[in-house]
């Protein structure tokens, strides 16, 4: 259990989700919440009254129980402002209460690191505040990062702890739902920077892949696939027995075809594509075990499934009919990623990296088809 300490750190938080015996408490506004929020987050809409430095709001929350004394609360807000304050507050009416520092700017910073059991040489890292995926592919010594965030140091400090040297970055694809580490890395560690052409928008420092390329790490190898549909560009990677599937294949759902050019028209050309792309996925072994970019509300951790068991549990990779398929991404196409224009924007080289670029990516994944 957490002392009294005035403030916790977001990736005390992620550890601290699933915890009953402790309550986060979010203070922002109700709209904010329902957009993006933590799992099992309560809301209680203060964030505008504590700004005033108002309490009555929130001792109208505790006379009526809404916010139990039993056990540790945790307050959430945009910045670690407003919950600051009411974590005070609480405090000096007896609940063991903190804020989470940073807010939910700090949330969206958050990266836990995972083995993958049955693959030898893969580590999955999640940021479960932005849904994203990411992975450390390695062998004898030497380490391919794949797909990247923003934060490098998150990698460098994975592959520290592993006697690891990273010898190349790869983005599965343009991400334009957050925004891509990969050419900092890379330029900071002096390694290759690998993407598929048809990916490359403006830039003009990396190193072109396709399918059938292998990428060496240490004694193994990536084999590149190509998995066009999301993106034009867009590639999985094969590593053993696993298939690392960018925002081609997740869990519950395929990479939406909308975020390259969404004219109708365009749409149905990219789903039907991607139609074609997972058929050929959906023909390899059943054994293959799926390393997905995103995840949406499952909770496994790491979040890996084999090709198998998506065939019966993934409604759009059964659909065997070009057609019907893509009639179903089309209708279900619903609210697309935050600023992904400018994000992709900033990942094909078009606008710098500056301080308000990691506010561009904050807010729920949307890469789904639906």
């Amino acid at each position: 259990m957490e002392s009294r300490a005035t403030g916790v750190n977001p990736a005390r938080i992620a550890e601290l989700s699933d915890d009953a015996d402790a309550f986060l408490l979010d203070v922002r506004r109700e709209r904010d919440y329902e957009k993006w929020h933590i799992d099992g987050a309560y809301n209680v809409p203060l964030y505008d009254q504590l700004l005033a430095k108002d309490y009555d709001g929130l001792e109208a929350a505790i006379e009526t129980g809404e916010i139990p004394a039993d056990v540790p609360v945790y307050v959430v807000c945009v910045a670690g402002v407003t919950s600051a304050r009411a974590a005070d507050f609480l405090r000096e009416r007896g609940y063991d209460a903190a804020s989470m520092t940073d807010g939910m700017r700090g949330w969206g910073r958050v990266h836990q690191s995972y083995e993958i059991g049955s693959v030898d040489g893969v580590v999955q890292v999640v940021r479960p505040g932005t849904g994203c995926l990411s992975y450390v592919v390695h062998d004898d010594g030497e380490a391919v990062v794949v797909d990247p965030s923003l934060y490098v140091q998150e990698y460098v400090d994975i592959a520290r702890e592993r006697d690891l040297e990273i010898v190349g970055v790869v983005d599965t694809h343009a991400h334009a739902d957050h925004v891509s580490g990969g050419r900092r890395l890379a330029a900071e560690l002096t390694v290759p920077y690998l993407l598929h052409e048809a990916d490359g928008g403006h830039l003009d420092w990396y190193v072109s892949i396709e399918g059938g390329d292998r990428i060496a790490v240490g004694e193994r190898a990536l084999e590149v696939v190509h998995t066009p549909g999301h993106t034009p560009g867009s590639v999985s990677l094969r590593f053993g027995n696993a298939l690392l599937s960018g925002d081609t294949l997740f869990v519950r759902s395929v990479g939406r075809p909308d975020l390259e050019d969404d004219d109708e028209a365009a749409v149905r050309r990219a789903a039907a594509r991607l139609f074609a792309t997972l058929r050929e996925i959906a023909a390899m072994p059943e054994e293959t075990l799926v390393l997905p970019g995103h995840f949406g509300s499952e909770t496994d951790r790491p979040l890996a499934t084999t090709l198998g068991e998506l065939r019966t549990t993934n409604d759009l990779l059964a659909i065997d009919s070009e057609a019907a398929f893509v009639e179903r991404v089309v209708e279900g196409l619903g609210e697309t990623p935050a600023n992904y224009r400018r994000i992709k924007r900033v990942n094909w080289g078009l606008e710098p990296l500056g301080e308000e670029t990691a506010r561009l990516e904050l807010g729920p994944n949307n890469c789904a088809a639906n």
